[in-house]
C-alpha cells in the first residue's frame, strides 16, 4: 500500500481524554478513531493487526477440529430468562432495546444461551458428540465506568468458543488441550514469555477456573506467580486452600506479585445451560442426558491493546513480526524511481509493505515509521544508494546497516 493512499493521518499529540497508553499510541498513529468512552471505530492499519490476531486464533482452533460459525447479536429476551440471566439485577451490563411491536431484545454481552439452544436442532445422540464451536463476534456490555482504552470497551470483538460432551471426564480432555492451544496463540502473537495460566475462581460453575494473565503494567489483575516454574494465582485467590488443592508447597516456590492483563479464559460450564434450554443427549442405553458443556473466550481487541502496552518506546509502537500491519515500512528519499521498482519486488516476493512515498522531510518520514511501529524500515536514497543498496533498520534498534536488494529479500523471506 502507498501511504498517500491511507486517509489517516498521525499525529504529535496524544488526545487529553485518553489516559492508557494503548489508546494514546493506536489513535495517535492512526490505528483507532474514538467514538466514545468505551467504543472505538478500527481503522484501516488497526484492522490489519486485527485480522491478523484473527487468523492465528483461527489456525489454532482449526487445528484441533473446532467448527467456526456466526451468531446474532440482537438477541430475544426468552432463553435469557430460561437461564435468568435477563434479570438486570443478575446481569447488570445489558444493553437492552425492543422491537416496535414491544418484542424484547437485548445485545449480547456473551453467547452461552443462544448456542445451547441453536444446537439443540443438531444434537440428538451421544454420536452426536462431542465437538466445539466457536465465533468472532462484536459484543455489547453496558460497563458504568469504559476504561483502559480498547481493553476494557462497551462495545468490543471477542472470540468465544463453546465444548460439548457426554460428560466431565470427556470435557476435562478438552480442556486441558485448550490450555495449550491457548498458550500457542499467545506464543505466535508476541506474549507467550509473560503469559501464565492462572488459577483463579471458577465462579456458579466450578470451584476453579484458569485466566491467561500477561503481566503489565498496565494490568488491572495482581499476579502471583513463580516465574521459572510457570506457577501463577490470581492474588484476588491466593490462599492455603488454593495452595492445598494443587499440591503446591510455599516453601518450594519463590512467588513474586506483579500487576498484569487477563488476556483469555477458559471455564467449565457444566450442564446449567444445557438443562435450562432443554441440550440433551440419548445415551447409549436410550436415557436422556445433558450435554456437558465449556466456554473459552479471548478479546481480540483486548489483545491488540494489550501488545501495544508491553511494546512500545519513546517513539511509538513496536509491532511484533506476526501481527504487524505490514512486513515492511519503505522510505524514500528522493530516488522515486528506484522506491517504485523496490516496492513492485517486494510486493512480487509476497512481502507486505508500507511505502511512503508522500512529499514530506526525512525526519517526518522517520518520525511518523516510528510511531506505527512496523518491525522492519527500509531506506532508498542516493546516500544508500552510493554505499551499495537501501538502509535496513528493525524497528527496535537503535541503527541500521546497508545491505543489497538481493540480502533485503533473504532477510524478509525468512
Amino acid at each position: 500500500m502507498k501511504q498517500s493512499k491511507l486517509f489517516t493521518k498521525t499525529s504529535k499529540t496524544s488526545p487529553s481524554d485518553e489516559v492508557s497508553k494503548n489508546a494514546q499510541l493506536l489513535i495517535r498513529a492512526g490505528f483507532i478513531h474514538k467514538e466514545m468512552a468505551g467504543v472505538y471505530s478500527c481503522l484501516p492499519l488497526g484492522l490489519r493487526v486485527l485480522e491478523k490476531i484473527k487468523q492465528i486464533i483461527r489456525e489454532e482452533l482449526d487445528k484441533i477440529g473446532a467448527n467456526e460459525m456466526h451468531m446474532t447479536t440482537l438477541q430475544m429476551s426468552e432463553k435469557w430468562e430460561k437461564t435468568g440471566r435477563w434479570d438486570d439485577e443478575v446481569v447488570d451490563d445489558w444493553f437492552k432495546t425492543e422491537l416496535k411491536n414491544g418484542t424484547k431484545l437485548g445485545l449480547a454481552f456473551t453467547h452461552e444461551e443462544p448456542i445451547a439452544q441453536i444446537m439443540t436442532n443438531f444434537v440428538s445422540s451421544y454420536k452426536d458428540l462431542p465437538f466445539s464451536a466457536y465465533q468472532f463476534q462484536t459484543k455489547f456490555r453496558n460497563e458504568l465506568r469504559a476504561k483502559a482504552g480498547i481493553m476494557r470497551g462497551r462495545e468490543f470483538l471477542m472470540k468465544d468458543l463453546y465444548s460439548f460432551d457426554i460428560n466431565e471426564e470427556e470435557h476435562l480432555k478438552f480442556y486441558e488441550k485448550m490450555k495449550e492451544v491457548y498458550m500457542n496463540i499467545f506464543n505466535r502473537v508476541g506474549i507467550g514469555d509473560r503469559t501464565f495460566l492462572t488459577i483463579s475462581n471458577g465462579g456458579s460453575f466450578s470451584k476453579y477456573s484458569f485466566e491467561f494473565q500477561t503481566l503489565s503494567e498496565a494490568g488491572e489483575d495482581i499476579l502471583v506467580f513463580d516465574k521459572e516454574k510457570r506457577v501463577a494465582i490470581n492474588k484476588d485467590d491466593f490462599n492455603d486452600e488454593v495452595l492445598e488443592d494443587f499440591g503446591l508447597n510455599k516453601d518450594e516456590l519463590n512467588f513474586e506479585e506483579a500487576k498484569s492483563i487477563e488476556v483469555g479464559d477458559i471455564y467449565t460450564l457444566g450442564i446449567k445451560y444445557s438443562e435450562a434450554l432443554g441440550l440433551k443427549y440419548k445415551d447409549e442405553n436410550g436415557e436422556d442426558k445433558p450435554v456437558f458443556m465449556g466456554s473459552y473466550g479471548i478479546g481480540v481487541g483486548r489483545l491488540m491493546g494489550t501488545v501495544v502496552e508491553i511494546f512500545n518506546d519513546e517513539n511509538g509502537i513496536i509491532w511484533p513480526e506476526a501481527i504487524a500491519p505490514f512486513q515492511v515500512h519503505l522510505i524514500n528519499i528522493g530516488e522515486e524511481e528506484k522506491a517504485q521498482g523496490l516496492y513492485e519486488k517486494l510486493q512480487e516476493n509476497g512481502i507486505e509493505v508500507l511505502w511512503d512515498d508522500r512529499d514530506k522531510r526525512p525526519g517526518e518520514k522517520f518520525g511518523d515509521s516510528d510511531l506505527i511501529g512496523i518491525p522492519n524500515r527500509v531506506v532508498i536514497s542516493p546516500k544508500s544508494l552510493e554505499q551499495g543498496g537501501v538502509e535496513f533498520k528493525k524497528r527496535d534498534k537503535k541503527d541500521g546497516e546497508i545491505i543489497s536488494i538481493g540480502e533485503l529479500l533473504g532477510k524478509l523471506e525468512k
